[in-house]
């Protein structure tokens, strides 16, 4: 694992950066996001990159989920973090599939990057502590909106772990103003800026702001994108990565383009 900023194993995939908003769970896996058989299924289409969310349960196990309840997604009920591992272990996904551990994740695709979205501040310590023990700094970065989350995280991690910026290093890097390093620790690491397009009647994504990431050495991450013209769009302007629910379109543009990177 390399603690250099400029060589971070997460970084050093294909670029643009063609990322699966929790899994390819489309098609025959309509109904299973954040599910083993959705991120295997989207490693073996050819995908580099996934994204996905994790919780902690009320004794400490970290699982991927995207709600902070289980209703929505599988035949169970009620919040994550008041539950044991074993009743949520219990819950199925699109009422097919349990509900996976993140060391589970790890395991399950080893060759594959992945963008994690810190829910909690109660599942900050014992995630470090699963990713710490299958060696994955190299190939994970972290996210959360919340900034103190952040901070947190790289108090406790140090440089090996690549974070994306909260909230406000974001509104700031937006307005074109420097970001302080509590925000982002950008003497020891790169700057990940993971944004909408738009947030309300402001547009965050524009020709301004891929310059001022270019001249800053960042890279900018747009989500979550699902129509091939917003995709070209975003291309076209030089953005460094692409979230999407909609694999299979993302794919199709990057390979008229010659971008599919196929290894």
């Amino acid at each position: 694992m390399s603690t250099d900023p400029r060589t971070h194993g997460f970084l050093n995939g294909p670029h643009p950066r063609a990322f699966v908003h929790r899994g390819w769970h489309r098609d025959d896996l309509a109904g299973l996001e954040n599910s083993l058989s959705a991120f295997r299924r989207a490693v073996a289409e050819g995908y580099h990159y996934l994204e996905t969310d994790v919780h902690a349960t009320g004794d400490g196990v970290v699982v991927v989920h995207h709600d902070a309840v289980l209703d929505r997604t599988t035949d169970g009920r009620g919040p994550i973090a008041a539950q044991t591992w074993e009743r949520v272990r219990a819950a199925n996904i699109g009422g097919r599939e349990p509900v996976p551990t993140l060391a589970e994740l790890l395991a399950a695709v080893p060759g594959a990057r992945l963008n994690i979205d810190l829910k909690s501040d109660a599942v900050v310590e014992p995630a470090l502590e699963v990713i710490a023990e299958a060696d994955a700094w190299d190939r994970v970065c972290l996210a959360s909106f919340s900034e103190a989350r952040m901070a947190r995280v790289r108090a406790l991690a140090g440089p090996r772990v690549l974070t994306s910026m909260g909230v406000r290093a974001i509104l700031g890097f937006w307005a074109g103003k420097r970001v302080p390093a509590r925000f982002t620790r950008a003497a020891t690491r790169p700057l990940v800026a993971q944004v909408p397009v738009r947030q309300g009647p402001l547009t965050v994504v524009d020709a301004r702001m891929v310059a001022l990431a270019r001249r800053r050495g960042a890279e900018v991450h747009v989500w979550t994108i699902d129509d091939a013209p917003s995709m070209r769009a975003l291309l076209d302007l030089g953005v460094d990565g692409l979230m999407t629910d909609d694999p299979a379109v993302l794919r199709d543009v990057l390979v008229e383009r010659g971008l599919w990177a196929t290894a």
